[in-house]
């Protein structure tokens, strides 16, 4: 079976078992603080086996894009060097929602990879959950029996432990024991000669688990306890690249037609044949594996960047391109090139990628071209610091992380290059450092939230601010948060008309309010599929009792109105960008504040000023038009297609969606937002800046209404002031005047200063004193800045041989240095002035650093000059 027949066969066997086929949701996770990607098939069920909404089916089969590089599951490390471990990989699975339970899952799995797959059953394991005192969580006896009795004896059955066989998501969230199925692919001489059982869980690359059911039947605490949910689920995992190796009687997953197709082509590419087990199989592994990662992320709405996810995919992508560049020669960028065959392998399967192949390869094309310049500037980097420890053989450790952290050259290449060049690292010193960031980092980022305290059962929320802004309503439940030393409450209500923060739109403010007291929300966040009212009032549990749990929940009505103005703006840009930019503008990112609009977009080059004046002239003439709103909810998803609504990729649609439309020929979106009820009401647009957002993305920012007519105001005041300053009417022409005689001037000063500093240099020359067969110079002198300085210099150094020249001033309040030796004494008598200009420096409370011919460095005391001048002459002997 191909790997596309494998995929299929798995979907149509449970579709006979009575599940519907959902869709995959997109690799980044959205409203779920726990998670950064979807790193499991249970992901985007997690609200289904909470409570908080109910599935479309209670027996679902798919198959989801997963990533596993951060927090608890990171297999990065791993990848390329093993057979079987991956950045980006798909999970099959079917899904139980309170319907069936072990009996069912179990047989159906058995069925399935025995009758339909035929893999053999004697190399088949299966493992049950032993059970766990400290939680108390008993031995899973009922799944023990389950497979007694399929398997036909106890022979194959492992007993594991809460490590192996109790599966939790994170910290906090669903889960319960679980019963893996390994499969043993190893030649038939080696099963001989040692049981597969006894490599179980092992690590061995050829028993490996395939399968996993996991029995959702707890809910982990924040304080560490488990509460049973309220029903019982069924969660099975599936690793479709191991499953691919076991029918396919791989030895890899790498051998598989998953990724042959990749691999085949990168070696071609590199001139090199795979199967040679070297470096260079590792980083076609590395490529092949990295490219499906970095290709689903961007079309699922994540660019590169040096930000939480965004920061992951580059990372994934730098790892990558190191490979190439190491051990495979690729000096140019190379993995864009993979796109359209990995699009056209996906298409049917995930069509997110195909749909957006060519915005995905130009993001990653630029990405790689700028990775490789800055592997080119550090490998030249690399190459200064290398002769500055010359002596000690060893790079410092906070250098090392310098390197990587500032420049994003990556540590095991610099240990790799030092190595080659007879050097060391100091990895102690890196550890350090990194960790001392990491502990900023955890600092800024601590939050410690206690658990829901429950009011009254039921936790879904019904959202009424489409209709109305103001609503009684009932709390019911709540929980303390501690987040940078300030104490909020997040509070949850039966009903709201407060918008949570989602697609872009920002979350509503306002109060909860009883009638001789209230609570102020400072913002509504979307957590999974809760609403979460954010107060900031310490006193809230006594305001609470005081009162009771029955408020009126009332919506800031007045910046609602103005967040739906720039929201329905917003779409009518949309449309605008791709009437004037044309049809490959689609959005890649929103802000929707009361205050402003912005909006990422793919394009490629910087929009003219016409383009912008055509985009702000078309979206007026909408608002002009005062085209009224029309709001079209639960809204079959197939219908919307039809009528050619804007779908944003990365997001998650269900069957039933809501449709905002401005006039049917000009603007249909999915959209959960929150609009005004006619264009007119925008009263004005206004672009205010068109900038880069990041490779491939193009940023517009833009006001409406209030802020915009405010800006003309401002604009309107300041022109008649620049008026009256210049006493014209024709103030352009007026400025140019002044810019092109500041520009004569600027020239004419130039002239001067070249002038001045021939004569200081002529001084200089005649204070130049012989000491031990060298040139000594070391002087105070007036210099207009930095730059001057460093001329100074360079004209001493035409004009001396064998010389050694300090020159300091005072610039700007502060000390400045610059050292200049001759070629000939840094090569015959040792001396560096980065190094040496250090030293120096320390005077003035400083530092410096530069070539070992010429170095400069600056401080914070201009007092320590004199001392700086002593100094110089002890250098030299």
């Amino acid at each position: 079976m191909t790997s596309r027949e494998i995929r299929q066969a798995f979907l149509d066997f449970f579709v006979s078992k009575g599940h519907l086929i959902v869709p995959s949701a997109p690799l980044v996770a959205k409203n779920d603080p726990t998670l950064m990607f979807n790193n499991s098939g249970m992901a985007q069920f997690k609200d289904f086996f909470l409570g908080n909404a109910t599935p479309p089916s209670k027996r679902i089969v798919d198959t989801q894009k997963c990533l596993r590089v951060s927090g608890k599951h990171n297999d990065l490390e791993d990848v390329g060097f093993d057979t079987y471990h991956h950045t980006m990989f798909e999970m099959l699975g079917n899904w139980s929602f309170g319907d069936y339970f072990k009996n069912e899952a179990l047989h159906w799995s058995w069925e399935l990879l025995t009758e339909v797959y035929q893999l053999p059953k004697e190399r088949l394991y299966v493992s049950v959950f032993e059970g766990d005192e400290k939680d108390g969580v008993p031995f899973d006896q009922e799944a023990f029996d389950l497979w007694k009795e399929i398997l036909g004896g106890d022979e194959r059955i492992i007993l594991g432990n809460k490590k192996d066989n109790f599966w939790e998501m994170g910290e906090v969230g669903p889960c319960g024991p679980c019963s893996e199925i390994h499969v043993d692919l190893r030649d038939q001489a080696e099963v001989d000669a040692t049981p597969g059982k006894s490599l179980v869980n092992a690590d061995h690359p050829q028993v490996v688990e395939i399968w996993n059911n996991v029995f959702m039947q707890f809910e982990r605490k924040a304080d560490g306890s488990l509460v049973p949910l309220p029903a019982r689920h069924v969660d099975t995992g599936m690793g479709f690249e191991r499953l691919c190796m076991a029918i396919q009687k791989k030895k890899s997953n790498y051998d598989t037609d998953v990724f042959t197709g990749t691999i085949d082509f990168i070696a071609k590419a590199a001139g090199k044949t795979y199967g040679q087990e070297n470096w260079a199989d590792i980083a076609m592994r590395v490529i092949a594996d990295h490219i499906r990662a970095i290709a689903f992320a961007i079309a699922d709405g994540q660019l590169p960047s040096n930000v939480r996810a965004g920061y992951v995919i580059r990372r994934i992508l730098r790892r990558a391109v190191r490979y190439g560049y190491t051990y495979l020669g690729f000096r140019e960028p190379f993995l864009y090139t993979l796109i359209p065959l990995l699009a056209d392998q996906f298409d049917g399967v995930f069509p997110e990628l195909i749909a957006q192949k060519d915005f995905v390869a130009k993001v990653i094309q630029e990405e790689e071209a700028a990775f490789l310049r800055t592997l080119e500037k550090g490998l030249t980097l690399l190459d200064k610091i290398l002769a500055q420890e010359s002596e000690s053989k060893v790079i410092d450790g906070a250098t090392v992380f310098e390197l990587n952290d500032t420049f994003g050259f990556p540590v095991d290449l610099t240990a790799l290059i030092a190595r080659e060049k007879g050097f060391s690292i100091d990895e102690a010193g890196y550890q350090k450092a990194l960790g001392e960031q990491k502990s900023r980092s955890r600092k800024d980022a601590a939050t410690e939230k206690s658990d829901w305290v429950e009011l009254q059962e039921g936790s879904k929320t019904v959202f009424l601010g489409y209709d109305q802004t103001e609503a009684d309503a009932q709390i019911v439940k709540y929980r303390k948060v501690e987040a940078k030393g300030k104490t909020q409450y997040h509070i949850v209500l039966d009903q709201t008309p407060f918008y949570a923060e989602s697609g872009g739109q920002v979350g509503d403010t306002g109060v909860l309010a009883w009638p001789n007291a209230e609570l102020l929300v400072v913002d509504t966040k979307k957590e999974n599929d809760l609403s979460i009212h954010v107060i900031e009032d310490e006193e809230f549990e006594e305001k609470l009792n005081a009162h009771g749990a029955s408020v009126r929940a009332i919506v800031d009505a007045s910046r609602r109105k103005l967040i739906a103005s720039n929201h329905t703006a917003t779409h009518l840009m949309h449309s605008a960008l791709k009437e004037v930019l044309g049809s490959h503008v689609a959005q890649k990112g929103s802000l929707v504040s009361p205050d402003v609009l912005r909006f990422d977009f793919s394009h490629f080059s910087k929009m003219t000023d016409e383009e912008i004046a055509q985009v702000e002239q078309r979206v007026n003439e909408k608002i002009r038009e005062n085209i009224p709103l029309q709001e079209d909810r639960n809204v079959p998803i197939e219908e919307a297609r039809q009528r050619g609504a804007t779908a944003l990729f990365g997001e998650k649609y269900g069957d039933f969606v809501r449709v905002i439309t401005f006039d049917p020929q000009y603007s249909v979106e999915l959209c959960g937002g929150t609009h005004i009820p006619a264009t007119g009401e925008i009263g004005l647009f206004k672009i205010v800046s068109e900038s880069s957002s990041s490779t491939g993305v193009r940023r517009i920012e833009a006001i409406t209404s209030e802020k915009a007519f405010q800006l003309l105001e401002e604009q309107s005041t300041l022109l008649n002031h620049l008026r009256d300053l210049l006493k014209t009417q024709d103030v352009l022409k007026s400025v140019q005047t002044l810019m092109e005689e500041k520009a004569a001037l600027q020239k004419r000063v130039e002239t001067l200063e070249i002038e001045k500093l021939s004569s200081v240099r002529e001084a200089l020359v005649q204070k130049v004193q012989e000491r031990n067969g060298i040139h000594f110079l070391a002087e105070q002198v007036e210099a207009p800045n930095a730059d001057a300085l460093k001329q100074l210099a360079y004209q001493l150094k035409d004009k001396v041989d064998n010389l050694f020249a300090l020159l300091v001033a005072e610039v700007g309040g502060k000390p400045a240095l610059a050292l200049m030796i001759s070629e000939n004494l840094v090569k015959e008598r040792g001396l560096n002035a980065g190094q040496l200009v250090r030293e120096l420096a320390k005077e003035v409370k400083g530092g410096g650093g530069g070539q070992p011919f010429f170095a400069t460095a600056g401080g914070s005391d201009v007092s320590g000059l004199p001392k700086v001048l002593e100094k110089a002459a002890t250098l030299i002997g």
